[in-house]
């Protein structure tokens, strides 16, 4: 990765800023955002409790207390569901205030922890402790974009858009299967996944628009394939 952890956390800082900024802008948050069935509500208290996630997790690799981050998946959504209805005030302050828990949380962590598995549900995947700065900085990009109020991922660094597109890389290679195409980019990268027998040009940011969020307005591609969901 091009960003170390001392560079992540000072990234996220930054982009939390931004995050709460536009949540304290939005008035209504009833509206559609970018991910498909999911108001701009849902996107907001999805990224609180994401936060208060990762903080358990944070605490279970530094103090042991063997929590996961969520009970289960069912239980996630429920929370998500639950909290999506409520007006932006409330939606913009319960942001803040998760995001303060989780920033302590990570902050704790040292180069000790960072090969400390964790559990996403209880005997579920696991995740190193090492790994949940990036986790956590790429939910804040990603969902930010998500609400559809003016941030885009031209807004992001560019050695943190080299980071979040590696890893879009990685997630559509562990997918099952696995599409069949060869990534470049422009800036001169290349990747192959599956057979590679189908070919996606197109800018960093673009390339990273259409892996992370389907949009296909950076790249070109004949025929574009078809991106597995959930990945």
């Amino acid at each position: 990765m091009a960003l170390s952890t001392t560079d992540q956390l000072a990234a996220l800082q930054r982009h939390t800023r931004r995050l709460e900024a536009t949540a304290d802008s939005l008035e209504d948050v009833s509206g559609p955002s970018l991910c498909p069935g999911w108001t701009r509500g849902h996107v907001l208290a999805h990224l609180a409790r994401n936060a208060e996630a990762l903080a358990r997790v944070a605490r279970a690799a530094v103090e042991g207390t063997g929590e996961a981050m969520y009970p289960s998946d069912e239980a996630r959504d429920a929370e998500v569901e639950e909290g999506a209805h409520r007006d932006a005030r409330t939606q913009a302050a319960d942001l803040r205030a998760s995001d303060q828990i989780v920033a302590r949380a990570l902050a704790a962590l040292g180069p000790e922890h960072a090969e400390y598995r964790l559990e996403r549900t209880p005997g579920g995947r696991l995740v190193p402790a090492g790994r949940l700065p990036f986790m956590r900085l790429r939910e804040v990009v990603l969902h930010h974009l998500d609400l559809d109020a003016g941030f885009g991922l031209a807004d992001v660094e560019p050695d943190l858009v080299e980071d979040l597109l590696l890893e879009e890389v990685t997630r559509l290679r562990a997918c099952d299967p696995p599409p069949d195409v060869t990534i470049r980019t422009t800036e001169g990268e290349q990747w192959s996944v599956g057979l590679g027998s189908v070919e996606v040009t197109g800018d960093r940011v673009g390339v990273l628009g259409w892996l992370a969020r389907g949009v296909t307005e950076g790249v070109s591609g004949s025929p574009l394939p078809r991106l597995p969901e959930g990945r």
